[in-house]
């Protein structure tokens, strides 16, 4: 849960404390503002994971906070909190662009599932600025995915991890009729399986252990929107078949409810596997890669769109360094577009916020520029070595756990037999290797069934 920062926004002091040690003690970093405007300094000054936010408050209402807080950092995941509600309403505020909706009184375990879920879901990469898209390749499958915009078919979006894929799936939402309503992102990748079903689908209080209360699902969330399923190769065959009837049939049934609820949403599926391999294979349902690859989009890695580092690069820059004016020297351009970004977008933004802290002054040189080696898992050490100086016991812990893995993956040949040398499930496996491509690390493949994507 690194750099999992909650902020909880609430009047009364004592529910404040109470909430925020609850969430500390679940691993997460609790800040707390007393009112919305309080609120909206800190989200001025420091990028969040999650808001929550009490309703009834003396000024500006959570719901107000709400709408200026999408305006302003629409990727950031916001909970609303009220005595008074129910679940119509709950879908209301979702609608509205809320994640989430919880009703006094709640035990602190549905508070840490909703963190949990939440946090899950949320998306390392983010745009910030919308589309950032200058090489000619890009351009054209920009224009593209506006016309398709236009109707409401499935969209199928293809790439490599970590190459830009949610943010074209925003990109046909916001061009599309239904850009005043909600779009709904869920990881498939990233949730584990037991509790997938439910979050799709949703499910009524009573279903199961930890059900306190009722909860609508993704569908029924995004309805008259956008769902995105991202990693949509992630889901087991047998919730397959599940999600195949909720889009053929259009409605869904929560778990342990007996009303369908009419759907009007239009599907956006991403996946970084070949499909129809997958299908051969029989890990995914034909009927389903046909259901879902309408029109199929695919985005090129950014090594084959070289125009686009340098407009994302200073995009980035000026995200992260929060406008004192730092520029990319010559050099830095040129080493920025040698590199051949294996680890694709994500991975040239880590080498971006690694420039900003290594810079001595108001440009970005080549040698503040540190690339990864995509042979190897640790970064060249002498740029950084006066920063290492200081104790780093949790990024030692992090890097030898990614020592080990990467050592099971060289010595065995399928994801099974590395996942049982290593004593953990192969979702497991596959969940942190997600995390490492996030970070930019290039993951070998196994000769069998695994391929780095």
């Amino acid at each position: 849960m690194d750099n999992t920062s909650v902020l909880v926004v609430e009047d009364d002091p004592d529910l404040r404390e109470a909430l925020c040690q609850t969430l500390t003690m679940a691993g997460y970093e609790a800040l707390e503002a007393e009112n919305a405007e309080v609120a909206l300094s800190i989200l001025d000054n420091r990028k969040l994971s999650l808001i929550i936010s009490d309703v009834q408050m003396p000024g500006m209402h959570g719901d107000e906070l709400l709408k200026l807080v999408k305006q302003r950092s629409p990727e950031t995941p916001f909970v609303l909190v009220t005595a008074f509600g129910n679940v119509t309403k709950a879908v209301e505020a979702m609608q509205a662009g809320a994640a989430d909706y919880i009703l006094k009184p709640f035990e602190a375990e549905v508070l840490i599932e909703m963190v949990d879920r939440l946090a899950l879901t949320t998306s390392t990469y983010q745009d910030g600025s919308g589309m950032i898209v200058e090489d000619r390749r890009s351009v054209d499958i920009a224009e593209l995915s506006r016309r398709v915009a236009a109707t409401d078919v499935t969209v199928m979006i293809s790439g490599e991890s970590g190459c830009g894929k949610e943010v074209f799936a925003k990109f046909l939402h916001r061009c599309s009729d239904r850009s005043d309503k909600p779009f709904i992102a869920i990881n498939c990748a990233a949730i584990p399986e037991p509790m997938l079903e439910s979050i799709l689908f949703g499910y009524e209080k009573g279903t199961f252990t930890g059900a306190y209360t009722s909860r609508a699902g993704k569908f029924e969330q995004a309805n008259g929107g956008t769902l995105l399923l991202d990693e949509i190769s992630e889901i087991d065959v047998g919730l397959q078949a599940k999600l195949l009837r909720v889009i053929q049939e259009k409605e869904v049934e929560r778990l342990g409810g007996s009303q369908a609820i009419p759907l009007d949403v239009r599907l956006i599926a991403t996946t970084n596997r070949n499909l129809k391999d997958q299908v051969a294979a029989g890990r995914f349902r034909e009927d389903l890669f046909y259901r879902l690859n309408v029109f199929p989009l695919h985005l090129p890695p950014l090594r084959e769109r070289p125009g686009d580092i340098i407009p994302l690069a200073k995009n980035f820059v000026e995200h992260f360094d929060q406008g004192t004016g730092v520029q990319l020297e010559d050099s830095a351009r040129q080493k920025l577009l040698a590199h051949s970004w294996k680890g694709n977008v994500r991975e040239l933004e880590n080498v971006i916020q690694r420039a900003l802290i290594l810079k001595t002054g108001r440009s970005i040189c080549a040698g503040d520029i540190v690339l990864e080696n995509p042979d190897v898992t640790e970064i060249s050490q002498p740029t950084l070595s006066a920063v290492e100086e200081r104790p780093q016991l949790a990024s030692n812990l992090k890097n030898h756990e990614m020592e080990i893995i990467m050592e099971a993956i060289v010595s065995n040949s399928s994801r099974k037999a590395a996942a049982e040398k290593l004593g953990i499930s192969p979702r497991t496996l596959r969940y942190k290797l997600a995390q490492f491509r996030k970070e930019g690390v290039h993951i070998p493949g196994f000769s069998n069934e695994m391929k780095a994507s």
